[in-house]
């Protein structure tokens, strides 16, 4: 069974999404408990697209994310680097893109937002990947991250590593077709940062107004940032 490390080698995280792809969302809507959906839902409320907007959904997998953003009447295209996650979602009637977090194949600020769900976490190189979403937004445009992290009430946390640690990749074996890529989903959610940590870097990265909201408990929060409107497209 593909797995990749905690090194997040590009090959190897490839490879493991290839590999979870058939089943992909519906392990997802399982091991959440449904939560995704109201996940997805709120992702699709702070990146609030508007008619006419073009929006980057970045790390789309199956690009069950992104038509969230057409709904409003904007142009939405779906860009991960796993092939096998684009083809599981090639029903969907949005733009496919293969691409790269680190090497995005857009010219400067053609965004009017970018959004990444559940895919920061597996970039290489996070600062990296926060530079070169925010070359790809107009200056104004918006960042929304979604992305698991870490329940605030000391209790929760522990019941959710036990979770995440025991119980999740025994589910895993249940319903996914690759159950040792949840291993690793587990031991990245561990060694991410925690949400002020992450803010910090989106800043730094060149972002501003940076705020976030925690969903779930914490169990995942949704980041904002907007591109100063003096920064070089």
């Amino acid at each position: 069974m593909a797995r990749a490390g905690l090194d997040k080698d590009p090959r190897d995280v490839a490879a493991m999404f290839d590999a979870v792809a058939r089943r992909y969302d519906l392990t997802n809507t399982v091991l959440s408990f449904g939560q995704d959906r109201w996940w997805r839902r709120c992702t699709r409320i702070a990146v609030a697209a508007k008619a006419g907007e073009r929006v980057l959904d970045l790390a789309a997998g199956t690009a069950v994310s992104t038509v969230e953003f057409t709904r409003a009447g904007a142009w939405s295209v779906a860009a991960d680097f796993s092939l096998g996650m684009l083809r599981a979602g090639r029903h969907r009637r949005v733009p496919l893109v293969g691409a790269d977090a680190l090497a995005l194949p857009f010219a400067d600020g053609v965004f009017d937002a970018v959004t990444i769900s559940f895919g920061l976490r597996n970039v290489a190189d996070l600062d990296a990947a926060l530079a070169e979403m925010a070359r790809v937004t107009r200056p104004g445009g918006r960042l929304v991250i979604c992305e698991f992290s870490l329940p605030t009430w000391a209790p929760f946390r522990t019941v959710y590593l036990e979770y995440l640690m025991r119980a999740l990749p025994e589910v895993a074996r249940r319903v996914s077709s690759n159950p040792e890529a949840y291993v690793y989903l587990a031991e990245s959610i561990r060694a991410w940062p925690t949400q002020p940590q992450l803010a910090h870097r989106v800043a730094a990265a060149g972002w501003t107004d940076v705020t976030w909201r925690n969903l779930t408990g914490g169990i995942v929060a949704l980041h904002h940032a907007i591109k100063a409107p003096n920064s070089p497209s």
